[in-house]
This record gives C-alpha cells, sequence and structure tokens, in this order.
C-alpha cells in the first residue's frame, strides 16, 4: 500500500470517528441531557418547596397528630385555618407589615439616593461609603436601645410611624451598598453636559440619574421590603396590641406549655404568600439588583 492510500484511509478513519462522537454528542443531547436536567429540576424543587409542604401538612393537623411525628397528617383537618381568623387578627397583622415594610422602604430609598449620588462623586466617597457599611455589622441590640429611647421620648413608641422610620434608617447602609453598583455605571460625561447646559445638582440627580438607574432603585426598594416585612426584633420592641406585624403575631401562638403548631403553620403559610409572589413577579429586578451590588 503507497503513502498515499494510507494517508487517505487515516483520514477516512479520522472522519468517520469524528462522525461516531458527534452522533453520541447529538443522543446525549437528545435523550440523556434532558433527563439530567428534568432530574436535577426535581431535585432544586424538592428541596426548596419542602418547608413549604412540610408547613402545609403541618397545618392539616390536630394537636394530637403533631406530636405523632408524621410528615402527613393521617386523618386531615381544616380546623386550623378556621379558628386561625377567630384567634387573632391576622389581616391586621399582615396590613402593619405592609405598611411598615413599603413605607420603611421609601424612606429608606428617599435617604440614601442623594447620599450615594454625593458619595460616589467625591475622592473619600468610597472611605465613607465602608464606614456606613460596616455599622451594618453591629449587632442589632445595639442600634435597639437609643432608638427604643428616642421612640419613646417622641411618643413614638407601639405606633406604626415609629417603626416606619425605625426601618427606614436601618436599611439605609444595605441600600447604600446596592445602589452604588449602579450609580458607577453611570458616565460622569453625562452629568458634566448638564452642568454646561445649566443644570443644577439637584436637576441633575433628579432627571438623569435617577432615570438611568431606576431599575436599581426598584430593585433596591424590593430588597428593602422583604427585609423590613421579615424583621422581627424591632418589630418586638416598637409595636403594641394594634400595630403589632406578622412576626410577631404567629409568636403568640408559643405559649408558656403548648405550642399550637397547626395554626402557627397556617398563620406562616398565608404570611409568606406575598413576599413569594413578590419574588416571583420582581424576580428580574431582584436578580439584577444582588448581582449588580455583589459585582462591584
Amino acid at each position: 500500500m503507497s503513502s498515499r492510500d494510507v494517508a487517505l484511509a487515516s483520514a477516512y478513519e479520522s472522519a468517520a470517528s469524528e462522525k461516531r462522537r458527534k452522533w453520541w454528542q447529538i443522543r446525549w443531547a437528545e435523550t440523556v441531557s434532558p433527563l439530567v436536567r428534568a432530574a436535577l429540576m426535581i431535585v432544586i424543587l424538592s428541596v426548596v418547596l419542602l418547608p413549604i409542604i412540610y408547613l402545609l401538612a403541618l397545618s392539616l393537623k390536630t394537636p394530637d397528630q403533631v406530636l405523632e411525628g408524621l410528615f402527613l397528617p393521617t386523618k386531615p383537618t381544616l380546623r386550623n385555618w378556621v379558628n386561625i381568623f377567630q384567634n387573632i387578627p391576622l389581616a391586621l397583622y399582615i396590613g402593619n407589615s405592609a405598611v411598615a415594610a413599603i413605607s420603611g422602604s421609601l424612606i429608606t430609598l428617599v435617604i440614601t439616593i442623594p447620599a450615594v449620588y454625593a458619595l460616589s462623586r467625591i475622592k473619600i466617597g468610597r472611605l465613607l461609603s465602608g464606614l456606613v457599611l460596616g455599622s451594618y455589622i453591629a449587632p442589632p441590640m445595639v442600634p435597639l436601645i437609643p432608638l427604643f429611647f428616642l421612640a419613646k421620648w417622641s411618643g413614638l413608641i407601639h405606633t406604626l410611624p415609629g417603626l416606619i422610620i425605625c426601618y427606614g434608617l436601618l436599611n439605609i447602609p444595605v441600600a447604600l451598598w446596592l445602589l452604588t453598583g449602579f450609580i458607577e455605571r453611570i458616565p460622569e460625561e453625562i452629568e458634566e453636559a448638564a452642568t454646561i447646559d445649566g443644570a443644577s445638582v439637584f436637576r441633575t440627580l433628579g432627571q438623569i440619574v435617577v432615570p438611568l438607574m431606576l431599575p436599581g432603585i426598584v430593585s433596591t426598594g424590593l430588597i428593602c421590603v422583604i427585609l423590613n416585612y421579615n424583621e422581627f426584633l424591632f418589630a418586638f420592641f416598637f409595636t403594641g396590641n394594634a400595630t403589632r406585624t406578622l412576626p410577631i403575631g404567629i409568636a403568640l401562638f408559643q405559649g408558656e406549655r403548648l405550642v399550637d403548631f397547626g395554626q402557627m403553620a397556617v398563620a406562616s403559610l398565608i404570611g409568606v404568600l406575598p413576599i413569594y409572589l413578590t419574588a416571583i413577579f420582581a424576580q428580574k429586578w431582584l436578580v439584577r439588583g444582588l448581582t449588580t451590588g455583589a459585582g462591584r
């Protein structure tokens, strides 16, 4: 066999091997790969939905069935779903949580947007931002004591306005950290052009900077709403009977000797529904806010 025939045979064998390899890749992509993706999706959904499924099963149990320790109820009952609205004003607690969370988030944004704009345009802005963010590392009890006495002195203790102001101040470090990542992406040349055209600092901020960083403002506001909605410690000290939030209302089911796990599960399921719906419909904004803040 000549060298030319050997080369042709080798080339033919390589082409056939490449064809077989591509055939296996196509078969993997068409059969095995979808199965693997489906299996991974089932595992992830099982892990994510397991707490919700457990709460649902717990809400359908009687106190005796809860003590048995079984995952699923042997005799499902809707008694907990009926009694929950008779024992506590659940709708009032959810309403208080929503009002405090949204209002506190708006106050945080009103304070943080001008602050992050100013800090991003001065030389020591990054140092000052780090100092503000460092205050968030302190234990919650550190700001709780002075804020409590200030609220008591001003007559805002056990009122929603007092809790709203508290929430508006507490999340400033988080909002500052998240918004800095968005405002640093805005070219300073745009602001310089507006200044040459005679725009003031506040007009530049309101008509140019804020519209450009609107996605960051929305995502930061949503994150602050979720943090406020789930907050427990400050709500425990700053609210009264008529101004309790949902986390405090859920804690009321824990008595001295008995914990009503069934009704606690019902309250948790109903209370978590607004947050789940917010996370689902605002998923794009939340992911953008978290990734931009982390990617600085």
